[in-house]
């Protein structure tokens, strides 16, 4: 106990100081792509390592004898919070692992993303990977700011149920069988973010796959994973056709309004909303989109995006990465964070409401109907959630007369446990229940 003594107050210091340094080195490289909601997060650990630090140099001065006591708690406090992470961690994945291999009798696939990819690329060495298409902005010289990824490719995307999905891209990088695209008429036309996307189902589990099985009609995805409402509005006005009859605007709770605040910034999407002549004519430059795609994927985009932990669950998977969250006790910090915060989103932007009316009117010129679809997250049935935000964006489409198809009301909400259709994002079991709703509410 007297060289824990000699030790305690300098080790806790170093340990407080490191902290410091550590946060601010994360909060600088993560400045360039974190969402502003994230801002908050980092505040906190600079907040805890100020604490820390004032407490270590305390205990420089304190006597010897309540100096025994801090380090018998401190030890406790240490040992009983990895051994709850342990628990989280085996109790976590034994759970889902059981599930999945009752469900199917297939093993969950913990390779990771990158593990998965390189033993793909033997098999098939064209095989590509999405990513979002915010990773086009470091991007400066090249002339365009494409909207979809790398055209008719078979597309490794995302594992949050056991399996990684990967889906053929159609000829403008889409999520669809290419042949939609030459149908003399389409029914749905879809656009939104990675729930529109499919993220992490495999056709025909993703909304707009069900939606043409169950309408027997032909339907296009035009959603990707990050956009935004302005990077939704943007898809419109590159990719809507004449020959379409119904547009759903997949709006997601969870960070839709974020999304839109960080593709303001951008000057160049601006253009859409800022100049109603604007068009990058993208449909024309595919190559150039394929080009630019693969140039980021031979750079390394998924290392990078492991490196930077902003990857969905699959990076769970990764061992080395399990040691270092384990380390780091992220199960219980996540747990702790999970419970007492939740995700600030911003009041809807009054460009919202505009972009909103100019995906309306882009829609009517086409003769086709608009519906606004709300999709609820995760968060929605937590306890204390903040319902303003829903609220605010309910009032705003009802005043532009459009069609508000409330998935929060009519499915979610009927449910004894909500949370069992997220894996993250939806299960399929999720994505068909949203589907279903608003093939009823829009067959007419």
């Amino acid at each position: 106990m007297n060289f824990m003594r000699k030790i305690f107050s300098p080790f806790c210091l170093s340990i407080s100081l490191l902290l410091l340094v550590y946060t601010f080195y994360k909060s600088e490289n993560s400045a360039s792509w974190r969402s502003p909601s994230e801002d908050d997060y980092y505040t906190v650990y600079f907040i805890i390592s100020g604490i820390l630090i004032l407490f270590s140099i305390i205990t420089f001065f304190i006597s010897q004898k309540i100096k025994e006591y801090v380090i018998i708690f401190v030890l406790s406090f240490v040992g009983s919070s990895y051994l709850l992470e342990g628990y989280l961690i085996f109790n976590e994945e034994s759970s889902k692992e059981d599930v999945y291999y009752n469900e199917t009798g297939n093993r969950w696939d913990k390779r990771s993303k990158i593990e998965i990819f390189n033993d793909l690329k033997k098999i098939n060495n064209k095989i590509k990977v999405s990513f979002s298409p915010k990773y086009y902005q470091p991007l400066k010289n090249d002339p365009i700011y494409p909207l979809a990824g790398h055209s008719n490719s078979q597309t490794l995307h995302c594992n949050e149920n056991g399996y990684y999905s990967i889906y053929q891209s159609d000829r403008y990088g889409f999520n669809n069988p290419d042949q939609e695209w030459d149908s003399k008429e389409i029914e749905y036309v879809l656009v939104g973010d990675s729930f529109t996307h499919g993220d992490c189902v495999n056709r025909p589990n993703d909304i707009t796959s069900i939606l043409r099985t169950l309408s027997k009609k032909s339907a296009l995805n035009l959603g990707y994973g990050d956009h935004g409402p302005l990077m939704q509005y943007a898809t419109l006005r590159e990719y809507l056709n004449f020959d379409v009859k119904k547009v759903l605007w997949i709006y997601f709770s969870g960070n839709d309004l974020l999304d839109l605040k960080q593709n303001l910034k951008i000057v160049f999407l601006r253009n859409y909303i800022e100049d109603p002549t604007f068009t990058q004519n993208l449909k024309l430059k595919q190559k150039i989109i394929d080009n630019l795609a693969k140039k980021i994927i031979d750079e390394g985009i998924i290392e990078w995006e492991i490196k930077n932990k902003i990857l969905p669950k699959e990076i769970d998977n990764n061992f080395t990465l399990k040691i270092k969250r384990f380390i780091k006790i992220f199960k219980l910090r996540s747990l702790i964070y999970s419970q007492q915060t939740q995700i600030k989103i911003p009041s809807p932007d009054p460009k919202f409401k505009e972009i909103i009316n100019l995906a309306k009117e882009l829609t009517n010129k086409n003769n086709a109907k608009f519906y606004f679809v709300y999709l609820p997250d995760h968060d929605h049935y937590k306890n204390q959630y903040d319902v303003t935000n829903y609220h605010l964006v309910k009032k705003i489409v009802n005043e532009l007369n459009i069609p508000f198809i409330d998935i929060h009301e009519q499915v979610f909400k009927k449910e004894k446990n909500p949370l069992s259709f997220f894996s993250g994002h939806y299960n399929v079991e999720g994505y068909s229940k949203v589907a279903e709703t608003i093939y009823k509410l829009t067959k007419n």
